[in-house]
């Protein structure tokens, strides 16, 4: 019998571990103009990957100028023909990879892949390069099983901006043409989760996303806290005032108009997203707090999965190194981003938080919004889909436990866009875990996830 050190050596020999520990030294941030050069890099290495496998692939940018384009990350769209007749299934992912602060956080460097204990380390070890290329790989076992022959239509499309808002696909899928190039039957995502244990989890929602900058400005400089003090508005504490103002004492949203429109979960979503859910227990061990955040009297699975949240993603202002400086900041930033359920508009959500913020900016200070991105709605697929049962089916032989479905609270933006632009239907199966602390330093996916994704690839793919 082999063991896992076998494996493991197996695996470090095979094509497979090559080319994925490239894939991930590429530091392709896309939310960085200065990584534009990696992206390019990462972009170009994919389409010639898939012209190993037999595809016909090309780099893409939307057309015209200005600034918006010039800083575009290339998308990367390959096609590989089936059988005449078969089913076209469109294979969505991303290379683009979150920033590695705090750098210091890391145990081994964020983009020099290390196998640790069965676990792979880097940034985008599994959001979504890994999930991403083990699928890859799957498809290339599926290929070789059958010399060569496509049992689908295989259309793969890879963007480098997912992180950041997907400014270039979004673009791309203004044109017409390239709508009708996506045309397909299934729409398979690989960038979600499964449930505890690795036991598989089908996403039947995505919560969408907004998020912006907000500047809040005071006095014409940074003001000495003994001269000042009792005289000068601090916008630090204002921002503190106004970040605060966003929800009620028991976690509930206070800013008006924001929950219009919500659409409720049926009781059957509501029973299925409770049964797939983590425990208290198992979450208070991920997070290592309470999971006491959103509104009391609401159940974990409905917080995260049904209900909107804003949530501060940083608050800046003043001086913050060591020692003391007496000031009074002249100026503050938060972040903020929103995660929205059906029936809420993405736009009128931002709006509403503007107005609110506007309502209540304290005396003395002007609040403004330099920076604006990733209005996306919800997504909510339905239970009876008879692409869920076949996926079932598919998952059940690869675990007798058989699949969850979830709601996950994370944002795919770009998923019901290309589910419109392809007409495709979504299947968003994935493999993720709280371990692999994705956006987080330390990100890792395990060789036992690496395979699972593999396995789901080659097995989905045949029975299409």
């Amino acid at each position: 019998m082999a063991t896992m050190n076998d494996e493991t050596d197996a695996w470090l020999k095979s094509s497979d571990s090559s080319d994925y520990f490239a894939l991930l030294k590429m530091p392709t941030i896309g939310a960085d103009p200065l990584h534009l050069r990696d992206c390019v890099q990462a972009a170009t290495w994919l389409k010639k990957w898939l012209g190993t496998i037999g595809a016909e692939a090309e780099l893409l940018l939307p057309s015209g100028g200005g600034a918006a384009v010039s800083a575009s990350v290339p998308v990367v769209f390959g096609e590989l023909k089936g059988g005449e007749g078969a089913t076209t299934v469109l294979v969505y992912g991303h290379y683009d990879v979150q920033p590695p602060d705090p750098l210091e956080a890391w145990q081994t460097p964020p983009f020099e892949p290390t196998l640790k204990d069965g676990r792979v380390y880097c940034r985008g070890a599994q959001d979504d390069k890994g999930q991403l290329f083990a699928f890859l790989c799957g498809v290339r076992a599926l290929l070789a099983a059958r010399e060569g022959r496509a049992p689908v239509n295989l259309k793969f499309l890879f963007e480098g901006q997912e992180e950041s808002g997907s400014g270039t696909l979004f673009r791309l899928l203004d044109d017409a043409g390239f709508r009708k190039r996506l045309a397909a039957d299934v729409l398979l995502v690989s960038d979600t989760g499964a449930a505890a244990d690795l036991r598989p989890a089908i996403v039947a929602g995505l919560r969408g996303v907004c998020h912006f900058t907000v500047r809040l400005a005071a006095a014409n400089r940074d003001l000495h806290s003994g001269e000042y003090g009792g005289l000068a508005p601090n916008a630090a504490q204002g921002v503190a005032e106004l970040v605060a103002s966003l929800h009620n004492p028991d976690g509930s949203i206070a800013v008006p108009g924001f929950r219009d429109g919500i659409e409720p979960p049926t009781y059957a979503e509501q029973a299925a997203a409770e049964a797939g859910f983590a425990t208290e227990e198992q979450l208070r061990a991920d997070i290592g707090t309470e999971p006491c955040g959103g509104q009391l009297g609401k159940t974990p699975a409905q917080r995260n999965g049904f209900e909107p949240t804003i949530e501060v993603n940083g608050i800046h202002s003043g001086y913050g190194g060591p020692g003391s400086k007496t000031v009074i900041p002249c100026e503050a930033f938060a972040k903020l981003s929103m995660r929205l359920v059906p029936g809420q508009s993405p736009a009128a959500c931002c709006d509403a938080v503007k107005r609110h913020l506007k309502d209540r900016c304290p005396k003395g200070m002007a609040v403004s919004f330099p920076e604006d991105g990733g209005l996306s709605a919800a997504l909510r697929l339905p239970l009876a889909s008879p692409l869920f049962r076949l996926a079932e089916d598919v998952l059940t032989e690869m675990d007798p436990r058989g699949p969850v479905f979830l709601w996950d609270g994370a944002s795919i933006p770009v998923v019901s866009a290309l589910k419109a632009a392809s007409g495709a239907a979504p299947l968003l199966v994935g493999w993720g875990q709280p371990e692999d602390r994705i956006h987080a330093p330390n990100e890792s996916y395990s060789l036992r996830q690496f395979a699972l994704a593999k396995d789901w690839a080659r097995r989905i793919l045949a029975a299409f």
